[in-house]
């Protein structure tokens, strides 16, 4: 199995990979089925255990690869590096931004009709959506960047990224059908609309692949863009979250957990 997806043109390796991570997506909203309501232990635990490993990967999967294609094309590799990564991250906060602005200007009203009930759901699904647009992008470039047989750009570090979205994708799917189910919605319902929201990320995965192994100058860029975003992910979303929890410290140690994980299929793998 290894040895036929390592064969594969690296496009189709980004498809499969960003499949999966989009089927987690959808496991994580089938959960609707099987229970009222999420043990959010274990559901923290999760989001800082992809933390963890959302960290590890932005170095060793993409920064370390991008320096070094960088400077293996001529091109300033501390320049690259600072603006990808800041460019990433801008990214997001500046849609972020344009979120909070949208919801300022629509405020919430106490006695909502189902119209409006369906508005704010809709709203959910939307943020969810585009911010699983760069993870898929990251996946993307993580399999384009192996057409190049970079230093640190190895099979098993694309796939250890790979699997760490998947992770934090999980409860993703969950916190958009749950909301869902609550308003009323069937379960069948709620189940379509939490895993639609994962649908974009094989879609910019064979985007992202696509766009490095044909114009390979750009390659550094969107491997610290990537790495940016992930990192803005990261500190915005994953870790303010799994700290919500009254066990803080048990969090920190997943997050931990993750990244050891991470650098551990990296190095010892790669």
């Amino acid at each position: 199995m290894v040895e036929w997806f390592s064969s594969i043109p690296h496009v189709w390796q980004a498809l499969l990979a960003t499949l999966f991570t989009w089927s987690i997506t959808a496991l994580g909203a089938s959960l609707v089925f099987l229970m009222k309501k999420i043990n959010k232990t274990f559901m923290d635990g999760m989001l800082g255990f992809a933390a963890g490993v959302m960290i590890a990967a932005s170095f060793w999967s993409l920064i370390s690869p991008g320096i070094a294609m960088a400077d293996s094309l001529g091109i300033n590799s501390l320049v690259i590096a600072a603006l990808g990564f800041l460019c990433g991250g801008l990214f997001l906060f500046i849609g972020d931004n344009i979120y909070k602005e949208y919801n300022r200007r629509h405020p919430k009203r106490k006695n909502e009709s189902k119209n409006e009930s369906f508005k704010r759901c809709l709203m959910l699904i939307t943020s969810i959506t585009l911010h699983n647009i760069p993870e898929g992008m990251a996946v993307g470039v993580a399999f384009g960047s192996l057409a190049y047989g970079l230093d640190g750009a190895t099979l098993a570090s694309a796939i250890a990224l790979a699997i760490g979205i998947g992770l934090q994708n999980f409860p993703e799917g969950s916190a958009v059908s749950f909301p869902l189910r609550r308003e009323g919605y069937s379960r069948w319902k709620s189940f379509l609309y939490g895993q639609a929201s994962g649908v974009v990320e094989p879609i910019a995965g064979v985007l992202g692949a696509i766009l490095v192994i044909k114009m390979r100058f750009i390659l550094p860029f969107f491997l610290c863009f990537a790495a940016g975003c992930m990192i803005y992910v990261v500190i915005e979303e994953l870790v303010p979250e799994s700290q919500t929890n009254k066990q803080k410290d048990m969090m920190a140690i997943f997050t931990l957990i993750g990244f050891v994980v991470m650098m551990v299929m990296d190095i010892a793998l790669g």
